[in-house]
Order: structure tokens, then C-alpha cells, then sequence
């Protein structure tokens, strides 16, 4: 089955015909709904929020975000994104009610630090993996876009971005570039095993509630089941300190380094440096 973003760039793929068909659609009206739906109950919203719908298309989502009910914790304000001028035009015409903002998220996002509570991306990012010319890069339109995206949000904020990646190395790509840029990421993964399979990059920013829990910056995905922590900062901190443990050639290296450094005389290093000495009798 073909991907839609192997034939064109989305602005020119979502023409003014592909975005009335898009939205037209029953089938994908439901499908979207349902997915928007899924992405509000892990972002678990408990009072009126501002948010930033990214790839908003023609506001299908910003519906279901304006209509959530005082008791769920809404009716939500949001800022919607997106490349496609028709989409955006489809948007005007059906008079939605958030506010609606022509850019490519592969530039970054365009607004103040800390602007948002939370942020939404419904079959969007995946597009980012795609580089329709030579001196643009997938990995460089990525560290854009989660750089701007983890400045836009408040500290505590959350994100929930589901995508459909190609392959493991698009899903590996996205969400390093996700923890890169300072989020805490979890990936969680809906009917897996079908062809209805959907995955949802759940991101959090460091700060607020989060503090409380030790540090635990993917603490927004503990006790869901089917999440995959993406977390290589720490993984990479603990493989540091695990070489550098107290006693071993690592740590020993780097203090006879600290000692030269101060003019002391060392002893020299030699294939027994940091050995450990067999038992005496």
C-alpha cells in the first residue's frame, strides 16, 4: 500500500481537492475522532486548557477539543499549525473555532516559551522523515521541531503525537530526536500486531508534578501497559557512572589525569592500571 508522504510533500500532496476529500470522508472523520480521543485521555487534562494542535488539517481535531465537556475537564482553547494552505482554507470554511497558523513544522515552532499546557499531533510528524531536497535533512527537520515544541510547553506540559512510521528506523528517529531536544518519551502502542495498529509518542516536560516523582520525567506513561520508555539520557548517565565506579581503571585514569593536570607527579600507566589483584594466601 502506497504512503501518501513517498509521492509528494504534504502542501502539495493536501491540494484543494485531496483536503475536501480528507475531510469529506466518514471513514476518516471516525478515524480521526477516535485517535484525537485517544491522545486527550493520555494527555489527561483535568481543567480548561490551551493547546497546540500540530498538523491540524481542516480542524477535525480542534472540533473534538472545543466540544469536550465541562465535567471532562474542558472545552479546551487551541492553535492549530499546518504546511497545506487548503487544509487550512477548508478549516476557515467550516468556521472552526480555534485559531489557525500556515507554517512548516519542520522550521520549528514559531511561538513564545511556554506558551501551551499541552500539545496534540494527529498523522503529522511522520512527514518530517521525508526530505524533499538535498540539503535538508529528516534529522535536522526533527531537532527543529521538538526543539520548538519542548520550548512552546510549560514545564509539567505534555505532548501526545501519534505517527505512522515506515519502518523501526523512522520510529527509532523520531523519538530520539524527541529526547534529544529534553523531552521525557514513552511510545505507546494500540492493537498491536494489526493492520490497525497505531503508535503514540507521549512526551512530557521536566517541572511541576513531574518533580514530585523523583525526577521521573516519563512518569505520565508509568502504568500503561504496551509502553515503551525512551529515556537514552538516562541509560547513558548510568552506562558513565557504572565505568566510572570508584576503584575501576576509568576512575582511576581520570584522577591520575586531574593529578598531572595540578603538577603532581604520577606514576605512569601500564596494562595492570585499575587490575584487580588475585587473592592472597
Amino acid at each position: 500500500m502506497s504512503r501518501p508522504e513517498d509521492s509528494l510533500p504534504p502542501d502539495l500532496f493536501y491540494n484543494d481537492l485531496e483536503s475536501r476529500k480528507y475531510t469529506t470522508s466518514s471513514r476518516i472523520r471516525n478515524i480521526q475522532a477516535s485517535m484525537t480521543n485517544r491522545a486527550l485521555e493520555l494527555l489527561d487534562l483535568k481543567h480548561p486548557s490551551f493547546i497546540l494542535d500540530v498538523g491540524c488539517g481542516s480542524g477535525l481535531s480542534g472540533e473534538i477539543l472545543s466540544g469536550v465537556p465541562p465535567e471532562e475537564g474542558g472545552p479546551h482553547e487551541w492553535v492549530g499549525m499546518d504546511i497545506s494552505a487548503s487544509m487550512l482554507d477548508v478549516a476557515l470554511q467550516r468556521d472552526v473555532e480555534g485559531d489557525l497558523f500556515l507554517a512548516d513544522i519542520g522550521q520549528g515552532v514559531p511561538f513564545r516559551p511556554g506558551s501551551f499546557d499541552a500539545a496534540i499531533s494527529i498523522s503529522a510528524i511522520q512527514w518530517l522523515c521525508n526530505a524533499e531536497s538535498s540539503d535538508v535533512s529528516p534529522e535536522g527537520r526533527l531537532t527543529r521541531f521538538f526543539g520548538g515544541l519542548y520550548a512552546s510547553l510549560r514545564r509539567g506540559g505534555r505532548a501526545v503525537c501519534q505517527f505512522y512510521p515506515k519502518n523501526d528506523a523512522q520510529r527509532m528517529m523520531i523519538s530520539a530526536a524527541a529526547v534529544r531536544a529534553g523531552f521525557g518519551a514513552g511510545i505507546l502502542e494500540d492493537d498491536p500486531g494489526t493492520k490497525s495498529a497505531k503508535l503514540y509518542l507521549v512526551l512530557t516536560v521536566g517541572g511541576g508534578e513531574l518533580e514530585s516523582q523523583g525526577g521521573d520525567i516519563t512518569g505520565v506513561v508509568k502504568g500503561l501497559n504496551g509502553v515503551d520508555i525512551v529515556d537514552a539520557r538516562r541509560k547513558a548517565e548510568n552506562a558513565r557512572r557504572k565505568e566510572e565506579r570508584k576503584g575501576s581503571k576509568a576512575w582511576i585514569m581520570k584522577k591520575k589525569d586531574q593529578l598531572e593536570k595540578k603538577g603532581k607527579i604520577v606514576k605512569p600507566s601500564s596494562k595492570y592500571t585499575g587490575r584487580r589483584r588475585g587473592p592472597k594466601f
